[in-house]
């Protein structure tokens, strides 16, 4: 008993000194200024640094919270962590020999793609994926990527879910008819023939799944960049991986990852997620691209509030508000100051790792839709921002009398977009 009890006491004491050893040590990010003695910063802080990216920027750990800045420092903040939002919807098998038959879905027709690519289609212009993995071997994939980098390096715990859909009713099939074909006619093969098994058989129903809830990274980066593929084909598409395969990510690898993607030949950028609090790495690393001509779209959130999320709500980034087929808000969409624009966001169908097809939901997947709208207006014209983006919408607030004014200009319209004003 003694023996027993003595092992009890010595395992305890050495989870308190871990505890206390992981409460004292700090991750920092730290911007100093250009000419500064990084050797003199890091000794003033008693810290180590542990990684670097452009902008004088560092990430240190410390063994305490500095109390004022140092000489030469012109901020300190906590690396905060973020995580993707979780995926919720199902995984479909196709045997379409078209990879890209889901560019023939209903919300890609709402938008007017078919025609809007008749004007342009992305040619010559490099989208940024920042996000999870990316199945590079995919078949709607092939032909569409570049060289991109992967972030990833192990982690501290403790990654806070960003965009809890789970209160949200997120995917709700009782309240939202997901795959319900009498109410929504999403798979309405009389009508469309769009999911015509018994001529095509694109998917193969029977043996769908529901996606796994817990892992929320999974397939993220390669149903964002099945978007792109799909919908600016000509486009080249650079998957950056900033989140690990749990889904954890955190702001200097975001931050660093978009200077990657500026110093690598990106124009547009895409960031389907969201980050807590107010950044002065990320803030910079948007400003740095925005002054090199590199237009931002970040996904609004899911947790239907106006309240700020960034990056969507930050200065030089286009937020993107979800909406249904009916172009009514989507129940989990956030609105107001991270909205400019709106894109359907409900019922998505895009590429899935290991050569499967998904249907989800999200500001996630909205967000590259404006993505790829920007590739197909930079095609055009090497300058087109966001006047340019938000032009090219239709008016949605009689669908949305408790959110007028609050999804920014409206819904997206390609053709309208890509056409001479």
């Amino acid at each position: 008993m003694l023996k027993r009890s003595l092992l009890f006491f010595v395992i305890l004491f050495n989870c308190l000194l871990v505890m206390v050893h992981a409460e004292s040590t700090y991750t920092i990010v730290v911007q100093v200024e250009q000419n500064a003695d990084l050797g003199r910063v890091s000794e003033a802080l008693n810290g180590n640094v542990i990684d670097a990216m452009p902008g004088n920027t560092y990430l240190m750990t410390v063994s305490r919270w500095p109390a004022v800045l140092p000489a030469g420092v012109v901020s300190i903040e906590a690396d905060g962590r973020t995580q993707l939002p979780a995926i919720y919807g199902a995984i479909l098998k196709s045997s379409a020999a078209d990879s890209a038959w889901y560019r023939n879905q209903p919300s890609l027709k709402l938008v007017n793609l078919d025609q809007a690519l008749k004007v342009a289609t992305g040619r010559g212009v490099v989208i940024a994926d920042i996000d999870s993995a990316v199945d590079v071997h995919h078949p709607a994939l092939r032909g569409h990527l570049i060289a991109g980098a992967d972030f990833v390096s192990k982690q501290a715990p403790g990654c806070a879910a960003a965009t809890n859909q789970s209160s949200a009713s997120f995917l709700d099939q009782s309240s939202a008819s997901f795959l319900d074909q009498s109410s929504a006619s999403f798979l309405d093969q009389s009508s469309a023939s769009f999911l015509d098994q018994s001529s095509a058989s694109f998917l193969d129903q029977s043996s769908a799944s529901f996606l796994d809830q817990g892992n929320a990274a999974h397939g993220h980066g390669t149903m964002v960049a099945g978007l792109l593929a799909a919908m600016a084909p000509d486009a080249m598409i650079m998957p950056i991986r900033a989140f690990d395969d749990n889904g954890c990510g955190d702001t200097f690898r975001i931050a660093k990852a978009i200077r990657y993607a500026v110093a690598n030949g990106a124009q547009v950028i895409n960031l389907s997620f969201g980050v807590s609090g107010n950044s002065a790495a990320l803030r910079a690393a948007i400003d740095h691209a925005a002054r090199s001509n590199v237009i931002f779209i970040a996904s609004a959130g899911n947790m239907n509030t106006d309240a700020p999320q960034a990056p969507a709500s930050f200065k030089n980034v286009i937020g993107t508000a979800a909406v249904d087929m009916n172009d009514r808000k989507a129940a989990f969409s956030n609105y107001g100051i991270n909205a400019q624009v709106a894109a359907p966001g409900v019922n998505i169908i895009s590429a899935y790792p290991g050569g499967y097809y998904a249907i989800v939901s999200g500001t996630s997947f909205a967000s590259p839709m404006v993505a790829a709208e920007a590739a197909l207006l930079r095609s055009l014209n090497t300058t087109a921002g966001e006047s340019a983006i938000t032009a090219g919408t239709v008016n949605i607030d009689v669908q949305n009398p408790d959110f007028a004014g609050r999804l920014g200009a409206g819904r997206i319209e390609l053709l309208r977009a890509v056409s001479p004003q």
